[in-house]
């Protein structure tokens, strides 16, 4: 009987942990979600799982690289901008070599 109330005892203590960490919470809510959903989703394993990703908090690693790559894209697209300038600065010149030539 000792056994079953030490049991009894860790199960608590780990639904209190989950409580307080706000687990059982999010899992209300998502499976909430689900069962308001007018039309079931194929796989309800995929919908939680879509929704318990959605509702974590962004890795801050995730976010620098979020911010590098939106530089990169602006450095990439003046790059892109300058590049077409320079080529139609070049065709205005292009011709008068080709006359150059042909004399």
């Amino acid at each position: 009987m000792a056994h079953y109330k030490a049991a009894d005892s860790k199960r608590e203590q780990f639904r209190r942990y989950l409580e307080k960490s706000g687990v059982l919470d999010t899992l209300t809510k998502v499976l909430v979600a689900l069962y308001e959903e007018p039309e079931k989703p194929n796989s309800a394993l995929d919908f939680l799982k879509h929704h318990l990703g959605a509702s974590t908090p962004e890795n801050p690693e995730i976010e620098l690289l979020r911010l590098e790559l939106a530089e990169v894209k602006e450095k990439y697209e003046a790059v892109v901008e300058e590049n077409k300038k320079l080529k139609a600065k070049l065709a205005q010149y292009e011709p008068l070599q080709e006359e150059k030539r042909a004399e």
